[in-house]
């Protein structure tokens, strides 16, 4: 289901799956991530439920994401601050990563254009996720907001994957589902 108008940056509360038939592939962004043939077959034949938790503590906001891949039973937890701060995790996918996020306007972006275009609100706030592999040589730069497609609303995250002198795009659609 696309996204109710309630539904905005600053309440991402609830169930999100992943629009597979809207998003794009992202094999190639998994494997020049490091992760092995087997996960990104299983990933790719999974549905893949996001668990949105999202509060405000000491005047920043957090995000919480619980995102289980099914059948499969493949978890990882992504928490983020949004200080622009990095934050060290370790995902059984991803290994040891250190990552940053924040609140940011469009103009603020400074990377790749595809980060910037397609969302229904230019000049409103978005979410942007930067993270860094600790030794697999990887960042990958997303920013998160809301597109029209199809005539829908939908929940969407653009990510720019990079690796040395080689990247790769993909937007990841997702539905609401509770």
């Amino acid at each position: 289901m696309a996204a109710p108008p309630e539904k905005t940056l600053k309440n991402l509360a609830g169930k999100w799956v992943m629009n597979k038939t809207l998003s794009d592939d992202t094999d190639r962004i998994l494997q020049m991530q490091g992760v092995g043939w087997f996960y990104r077959r299983a990933i790719a034949l999974a549905t893949i439920t996001l668990t949105v938790t999202e509060y405000t503590k000491d005047d920043l906001t957090h995000i919480d994401i619980s995102q289980v891949a099914t059948p499969g039973g493949i978890t990882s937890v992504e928490n983020r601050t949004l200080d622009w701060e990095y934050h060290d995790h370790t995902d059984k996918i991803f290994g040891k990563v250190k990552g940053k996020s924040r609140w940011v306007k469009l103009g603020d972006v400074d990377d790749d254009e595809f980060l910037k275009t397609g969302f229904d609100d230019l000049e409103g706030e978005h979410v942007q996720s930067y993270v860094e592999s600790d030794g697999g040589g990887w960042t990958a730069d997303q920013v998160w907001g809301f597109e029209i497609l199809d005539g829908k609303r939908y929940y969407v995250r653009h990510v720019v994957v990079r690796k040395g002198d080689d990247w790769k795009l993909a937007r990841l659609v997702y539905d609401f589902k509770e």
